[in-house]
C-alpha cells in the first residue's frame, strides 16, 4: 500500500526498477511546499529537483511588461528541473507552487550522477522531457486559438488529474496570470461553467461538480496532453 506521501506517489519515481529505486531513495529529502513558494526564478542555476507527490508547480514566463502565462504544470506525473538533464542548468521561467502538498527533492549532482549511468532513469526522463514539451507546445496552441472557457476547462482538468480533490484553492486572479488573459475574462468563463452546472465557485474555491462535463466542453488540447503522456509514460494513464 503507497501512502499518501510515500515517494512513489510520483509516477517517474514509481516506473524505477527496485534497484535504480532504491538507490535514489537515500537521497530523497521530503520537503513541504506551500502555494506561491518559488522554487526557481527566471535564470536561476538550479540545484536541486523536484518529484511532487501531493503537490503541484505551475512554470510561468514572465514579460518585461510585469504579465505572465502558464507555459506548463508538474505534479506527480512528473518531475521539475529537466534543465538539468539537457545540459542546460537554468531556464528563463519561474517555477511558483500553485497547489500545496509534498514533493521530494533531490541535488543536481546525484539526479546527474545517476542520469549519466545510461539506464532506466535516463531513459524514463527523456520520455517525460518529451511529453512536457508535448504539454508546452499545446498550450502556446490553446492560448492562441481557444477560447478563454475551453483554457479554463483544460486547466482544471490537467489541475485534477494531478491532485486527490475536486476542490481547488485558487483566486480567479491566479487563474488570469495562468493562463495570460484578463481577470474579466475568466470571471465571465468561470460564470458560464457554473451557470451549465460543471463547477461551483466561491471567492478562492472552485469545486468542480460535473467532470464530464468539463471533458465534453473542453478543445481538443487537453486529449492530445493526455494522449502523450500515456503513451510515452503508462503508468500516468
Amino acid at each position: 500500500m503507497i501512502h499518501l506521501n510515500d515517494p512513489q506517489r510520483n509516477f517517474l519515481l514509481k516506473a524505477l526498477p527496485a534497484e535504480d529505486f532504491s538507490r535514489l531513495t537515500v537521497h530523497l529529502e521530503q520537503t513541504a511546499l506551500l502555494v506561491g513558494d518559488v522554487l526557481y526564478e527566471s535564470g536561476d542555476r538550479q540545484h536541486y529537483v523536484y518529484f511532487p507527490v501531493s503537490a503541484v508547480i505551475s512554470l510561468h514566463y514572465l514579460l518585461e511588461n510585469g504579465g505572465s502565462s502558464e507555459i506548463a504544470g508538474v505534479g506527480n506525473e512528473g518531475m521539475l528541473g529537466v534543465a538539468l538533464i539537457m545540459g542546460g542548468h537554468s531556464t528563463p521561467s519561474r517555477a511558483v507552487v500553485q497547489a500545496s502538498g509534498a514533493a521530494y527533492r533531490l541535488s543536481a549532482s546525484i539526479l546527474l550522477q545517476e542520469f549519466e549511468r545510461s539506464g532506466p532513469l535516463q531513459r524514463l526522463l527523456l520520455r517525460y522531457t518529451q511529453a512536457l514539451l508535448t504539454q508546452m507546445s499545446q498550450t502556446a496552441v490553446c492560448n492562441r486559438h481557444h477560447t478563454v472557457e475551453q483554457q479554463l476547462c483544460r486547466w482544471l482538468l490537467l489541475t485534477l488529474d494531478r491532485l486527490s480533490t475536486n476542490e481547488l484553492k485558487i483566486t480567479q486572479e491566479l487563474i488570469s496570470n495562468m493562463l495570460g488573459v484578463r481577470r474579466e475574462g475568466v470571471t465571465v468563463a468561470a460564470g458560464n461553467l457554473q451557470k451549465k452546472g460543471y463547477i461551483s465557485y466561491r471567492r478562492g474555491h472552485i469545486t468542480v461538480v460535473d467532470r464530464s462535463g468539463l471533458e465534453d466542453d473542453v478543445c481538443e488540447c487537453y486529449a492530445v496532453v493526455k494522449r502523450e503522456f500515456a503513451r510515452l509514460l503508462p503508468a500516468t494513464a
